[in-house]
């Protein structure tokens, strides 16, 4: 971090200043001095010149306003930045509230005690409430508004500060003793503040300020300390919150007059006085600090004392009162920052987020990508590679090959140019300075530094690979530590424990290139080591502390700036001899610079270089400058006689939405003379002011000039010279050319005006060398309209490539839709079958296979698409197109298609799909899946494996006593079943039949194939006895409910028929139920008898049902009164009448209906009343 003072405001009348307050928001500067002086100023900058930005831009006061109104000195002004308001107060105690209205500033309200002054006042962090402190113990806390909320008297108290907590809910209040007190929101005391750095203090101490920061735009890492309190006395604390028992603690050595954070809290800033001991005077001095108490610098303010400082909202100037004037300085940010192939890498902080906000945003294609890093420490960049230092994430479980690092504290990422980490390092060394080359990074704490060498991803050969899985002890990894000699060879271990060991004179800085590695030390001793393997070539001893080191290009001269700013440079391979008259390598070069916050060495020339000194960039060629150019950018890169740098204020100001404009490109003065001289003086000249000062970029410069002016001799010259092989060969090229506007359109080209090119082939009727243009730039929408333009014969194979181009084009960027309108013209069937899936248009992919001749190698990839979406009939038949019925086959398997599978099979003869569909059954069945493997039977028309699993499954429900209609129900579908193999059995016996033409083999077939079938169980005799038996028994049940008694009993009677399928109990219960229930008490009477012969009934049981009988027996004689109607059932035998399986009732009569599935009959009276089978469920018809 650096700072200068930039810029100096005289008070008038030489009054002296008291304090000063910069808006934050506004950017309005508040002073306030003796004899009620009170002024409000406003520094603008101008932009008139769109290249001067930021800091570089000169600044002029946009108000200087005097406001009247106080008579003493003022001594208190705060800022209220959300409403825009502005309190002051003076020795008098007169507090003034001003506004601003229309442009200028009046008093809003006014407020005086007349008893004592005011000390301090602080808003709270929403700008809703002050607090006013006075010197006698006084404290009123009042709205924005002018409302007073609460007052209190502290008896005995001589109050000097207060601040308010970030939440508002805490109160510090400063004594004049120097005790901090804690208070609630509401005034009630909590606990007196413990004071860390006060121990072994003597005498008579003062507060000197008490700044607690916010968190307005986040924080620099999780839980950083943010609350600063300062005594006159040089003793600092800075704690994390109002009860921190372990405070950072920082001695200044100085005299403080005040303190403040910066507007992100990443700096404080401490001001005060110091004694010199060469001098009578003290000097005004101000220093800068972490939170975390490292001193980043100090800067000297001339005067007699200064009294207040405040921070711009940006943080990149302070305002000092100094006797009556107000000097600003620049501060220049250490910015973790980097550059790498055109991409500007960047952290910030964010207040709705804990970590770092790491921004990789491309400058050429102006996109950016976002990145969140938890407590980031640095950003290092080299080539296209950067390098992010971290601390570890204690909750992060590191990767297994980490192990023998493991409890490390502290990762380095390597990230490429979108910010995609590529190889994380875990070290156990504070990464406090870290440099890059093209193959290793360097990272270094005080005591110790590491040398790693990263590898990127690129197709390794085997030998590298070979390297690689060698264990890391051979040396991709290092420690050294800095009071070490190293020889070269492997004596760099990977050995932690070098880097805890202390050293007396710790390391300061560290710079590396591809040969050469520096290290500089805080007594100013420049250690060089060979590069990479890590060798002490030599020490240097310098005068100055450095702070950046940088080495040029060919690694002769190091570059040094030091902590004041000053830049020196160092040649190393020098020898010259000393006052002693002895030989020494290194000599310290005349040059010195002072105020100098960034250099940069140019990559292709070791004596060019750039730096940047308070506002003004400045380049030395040999140690000359050149006029120096207004900017504040950082430096990015300097190569070709151009320095791109960015301007790092701005792009802060809004991180989130870079802008190009704040990335500058500057030309060298060579490049701009050379320049000049083209265009001016003409080429010969030109090429000897070039001659005279070479560069690859200059002859490239003349090498374009000459070929617009068609001299081809001194191009092919100067393309020699930056040994451009390309340039050299379009040069011969143009020179086998015979039309001048020939060679004039091809230069045209080469310079990338392509449209103007274009033009002047068509007006040469050269429509082929126009369109071979297009092709080479690949913009084959022009290709397009230029061959309709026209006829040609060869136009038609390059029409469809060019409409097959402009369809990959659609297709890259998923316009899937324009993508087919091309495709179609260009027949690229292949890319078009892509487009219809991706568009789900299966439609279209139809149409594509159909259109397909056979065996033609897209077809199977279509019948795959197909198959992924469940599309069976369309697969199988792009497949068999293909001639793969092996491969449709399976697809009807994997789609559940099984009476496909099986037709395809036979048709094509296959004989293992009876093998397959067992295997799945019984894969189904394994897994209790009965209904899947029923319905894998039924779709293969396996109908008699089918019902038997249905049977199984119905026998089953029937023994579970589940509900009688769901059991009907499993019995119907089992039979219905049968009787699809049946009707299967006649047609196939049909189909025999015909094919043999003899009637004997044919019934001989049917014989034979109902020998296979009376060996199987007895379902398959009766298929519908299961049904018939539950339809019946759940019509008695109805019928009985419904209050048909007569009916119930008939039905009822034929249950007896069923005893194999539903339990004896059941039948005979129900049967005694409905004879008792029609007064058939004879039947009812056998029933009875029948319950009690049962076997599977307990004794008990048996009881129950004799008591019942007993009891309805001695009541009623056991005799049937309508004996002639239940005659007919009741007789058993071969003269069995058919029953209407509608009523349960014998059919009588000969007109009746026969179902056409079950094949059973229904009254021809009481089928009206059906629409289907009462039994199967099949519509009547």
């Amino acid at each position: 971090m650096f700072f200068y003072l930039s810029k100096k405001i005289a008070v008038p009348n030489n009054v002296k200043l008291k304090c000063i307050s910069w808006n934050k928001d506004q950017g309005f500067i508040a002073c306030g001095g003796e004899d009620g002086l009170l002024k409000v100023l406003r520094l603008e900058t101008q932009t008139d010149d769109s290249k001067l930005r930021g800091l570089a831009a000169p600044s002029n006061l946009s108000m200087n306003q005097n406001l009247e109104g106080h008579s003493g000195a003022v001594q208190v002004v705060t800022w209220n930045e959300q409403y825009q308001k502005l309190t002051t107060s003076d020795q008098n105690g007169l507090i003034i509230v001003w506004m601003l209205y229309k442009g200028s500033w009046y008093e809003e309200m006014i407020n005086n005690r007349n008893k004592s002054v005011v000390r301090s006042m602080s808003w709270n962090a929403d700008g809703q409430k002050i607090c006013i402190v006075y010197e006698d113990g006084a404290v009123i806390v009042g709205s924005v508004d002018g409302n007073r909320i609460w007052g209190k008297d502290l008896k005995g108290i001589q109050l000097c500060h207060v601040t308010w907590s970030a939440d508002s809910k805490i109160l510090l209040f400063g004594m004049a003793n120097g005790e901090i007190h804690i208070y609630d929101n509401q005034g009630n005391f909590i606990m007196k503040m413990k004071l860390n750095c006060l121990v072994n203090v003597t005498g008579a101490i003062s507060i000197a300020g008490i700044h607690w920061y916010h968190g307005t735009e986040g924080y620099v890492e999780p839980d950083c300390p943010c609350l600063a309190i300062c005594f006159d006395n040089g003793r600092c604390q800075i704690m994390r919150h109002e009860n921190d028992q372990n405070p950072i603690l920082i001695d200044t050595g100085m005299y403080v007059v005040g303190i403040q954070w910066n507007h992100i809290g990443s700096v404080l800033a401490v001001a005060g006085s110091q004694k010199v001991v060469t001098q009578d005077k003290d000097v005004n001095i101000v220093q800068f600090y972490t939170p975390f108490g490292e001193h980043l610098g100090t800067l000297k303010v001339p005067g007699k004392q200064m009294c207040s400082l405040s921070w711009e909202g940006g943080g990149l100037k302070i305002a000092l009162a100094v006797d009556s004037f107000i000097y600003f300085a620049n501060i220049r940010p250490d910015y973790k920052w980097g550059y790498c192939s055109n991409t500007v890498v960047y952290a910030y902080t964010r207040p709705d987020r804990p970590e770092y906000c790491v921004v990789f945003w491309d400058t050429k294609n102006n996109e950016k990508y976002v990145k969140y890093v938890k407590s980031l420490i640095s950003i290092t960049t080299c080539g296209d590679f950067c390098i992010l230092a971290t601390k570890a994430d204690e909750n992060h479980p590191q990767e297994e090959d980490e192990m023998e690092t493991f409890g490390a504290t502290f990762v380095l990422v390597l990230c490429n140019s979108i910010g995609t980490p590529l190889d994380p390092k875990y070290i156990d060394l504070v990464p406090l300075f870290v440099a890059m080359t093209k193959t290793h990074v360097i990272a270094a704490s005080k005591e110790a530094f590491y040398t790693w060498q990263y590898r990127v991803a690129k197709k390794l050969t085997a030998l590298e690979i070979n390297q690689i899985t060698r264990s890391r002890k051979e040396g991709r990894e290092r420690i050294y530590h800095v009071d070490d000699v190293p020889s070269g060879s492997v004596d760099g271990v990977f050995d932690h424990s070098k880097a805890i060991q202390g050293t007396r004179d710790p390391i300061c800085a560290i710079t590396a290139s591809d040969k050469t590695l520096i290290v500089g030390r805080e007594s100013g001793v420049i250690q060089r080591y060979s590069f990479p393997n890590v060798a002490l070539i030599q020490k240097y001893s310098l005068d100055c502390r450095a702070c950046q080191l940088s080495l040029n290009c060919n690694s002769s001269r190091l570059a040094i700036i030091d902590i004041a700013g000053v830049l020196t440079f160092f040649d190393l391979d020098t020898r010259v001899t000393d006052s002693t008259g002895q030989q020494v390598v290194g000599e310290l070069l005349k040059l010195e610079r002072k105020d100098v916050w960034d250099m940069k060495w140019a990559k292709d020339n070791p004596d060019l270089f750039a730096m940047m000194e308070k506002t003004r960039m400045y380049v030395f060629r040999n140690l000359d400058p050149e006029e120096p150019i207004q900017t504040s950018g950082y430096i990015c890169n300097f190569e070709d006689l151009e320095i791109k740098s960015v301007l790092l204020d701005e792009i802060l100001k809004n991180p989130e939405h870079p802008s190009k404009d704040y990335i500058m490109n500057f030309e060298i003065r060579s490049l701009r003379d050379s320049r000049a001289l083209i265009e001016k003086v003409g080429i010969e000249d030109a090429s000897q002011f070039i001659e005279d000062n070479p560069h690859p970029r200059l002859w490239r410069l003349l090498a374009e000039a000459a070929l617009q002016k068609l001299d081809l001799y001194t191009a092919q010259q100067a393309f020699v010279r930056c040994k451009d092989y390309q340039g050299i060969k379009f040069v011969k090229r143009l020179g086998n050319l015979q039309s001048e506007s020939m060679k004039q359109a091809e230069i045209i080209a080469y310079f990338g005006r392509f449209e103007e090119a274009e033009r002047m082939y068509l007006d040469m009727d050269r429509r082929d060398l126009a369109i071979g243009l297009r092709l080479k730039l690949g913009d084959w929408f022009r290709v397009l309209q230029l061959l309709k333009t026209g006829s040609g014969d060869a136009d038609d194979s390059l029409l469809e490539q060019a409409h097959n181009a402009i369809g990959d084009y659609f297709a890259d960027r998923q316009k899937w839709l324009n993508a087919v309108q091309y495709y179609l013209k260009g027949r690229s069937q292949e890319r078009l079958a892509e487009c219809y899936w991706m568009l789900e248009d299966y439609e279209g992919l139809e149409n594509l296979a159909s259109s397909l001749p056979e065996n033609h190698k897209l077809l199977p990839e279509i019948a795959q698409m197909f198959v992924r979406v469940g599309m069976c009939e369309q697969a199988v038949s792009a497949f068999l197109k293909c001639n793969q019925p092996k491969a449709a086959v399976d697809t009807c398997v994997h789609l559940n298609q099984w009476n496909k599978a099986v037709e395809l099979a036979k048709s094509h003869s296959m004989k293992e799909i009876g093998s397959l569909l067992a295997r799945y059954a019984s894969h189904l069945l394994e897994k209790n899946k009965t209904l899947d493997a029923i319905e894998l039977y039924r779709k293969a028309s396996y109908f008699f494996d089918a019902a038997k699993l249905m049977y199984k499954i119905a026998d089953e429900e029937a023994k579970k006593r589940t509900k009688p209609l769901r059991v009907k129900k499993l019995y119907v579908l089992s039979a219905l079943l049968i009787e699809q193999y049946h009707e299967q059995m006649k047609n196939a016996q049909r189909g025999k039949a015909k094919g043999k033409n003899s009637e004997a083999t044919s019934a001989l077939a049917g014989l034979l194939e109902e020998e296979v079938l009376s060996t199987t169980s007895r379902f398959t005799d009766n298929a519908w006895r299961g049904a018939e038996a539950y339809h019946f028994f759940i019509l008695a049940q109805r019928q009985l409910y419904e209050g048909y008694v007569d009916t119930a009993l008939k039905t009822a009677l034929h249950l007896r028929d069923y005893e194999d399928i539903i339990p004896s109990v059941e039948i005979y219960s129900l049967l005694a139920l409905c004879a008792c229930a029609s007064r058939a008490f004879g039947t009812c009477s056998k029933a009875f008898i029948k319950l009690e012969s049962l076997e599977t009934l307990s004794a008990e049981q048996k009881q129950q049902y004799e008591d019942l009988a007993l009891e309805i027996f001695t009541k009623h004689t056991p005799k049937d009164n309508r004996k002639s109607e239940l005659n007919s059932l009741l007789e058993g035998g071969e003269g069995k009448l058919p029953t209407c399986i509608a009523t349960g009732s014998p059919i009588i009569e000969y007109q009746f209906w026969v179902c056409k599935v079950c094949k059973h009959y229904v009254l021809a009276q009481e089928i009206s009343n059906y629409n289907f089978c009462p039994l199967c469920h099949s519509s009547v018809e």
